[in-house]
């Protein structure tokens, strides 16, 4: 596990950039923390990473959003609103294993309430701290964290 400390939401939105600018498509990055931890923030900066010039907003509401339009897929999904026993049914498999869809990156805000995961993921808890400072926690599932991310960390 390598920890980032983010001082504020640019700090958060750019280590975004250096994950959108970096992975590869079929990356899966479950992200974990409280409301207002950043992890729609984050995305944000993936997106931008990636050269989506779309507004990237949460999909509390819709569950999946679809961006296209950048190097790679971007694939928001959003499980706020459900429980575990909900998240099977909605075949989240097929966006990293790219059955149904063009493989992109995937990223799954409160990723802990997946009953399953993926082989291969970053797992990315937010922390929030005082006057809106942040920590990052990110964790490699069988995959490796590129050069660029792990030189955020000195």
């Amino acid at each position: 596990m390598i920890k980032i400390f983010l001082p504020d939401a640019t700090a958060t939105r750019k280590l975004g950039i250096t994950l959108g600018q970096s992975l590869n498509a079929g990356s899966v990055i479950l992200l974990e923390g409280d409301l207002g931890a950043g992890k729609t923030t984050l995305v944000q900066g993936i997106g931008e990473g990636l050269g989506i010039s779309e507004s990237i907003v949460s999909p509390t509401f819709t569950l999946i959003n679809e961006y296209m339009e950048g190097r790679l897929p971007l694939y928001h999904l959003d499980l706020y609103r459900l429980d575990s026993k909900q998240v099977p049914g909605l075949n989240l498999e097929s966006y990293w294993e790219g059955f149904e869809v063009t493989p992109g990156i995937v990223a799954i805000e409160w990723a802990e309430r997946m009953p399953y995961k993926p082989d291969h993921y970053l797992r990315v808890r937010l922390i929030y701290g005082d006057e809106g400072t942040r920590q990052a926690e990110i964790t490699a599932h069988n995959c490796a964290i590129s050069e660029e991310i792990a030189t955020m960390c000195m």
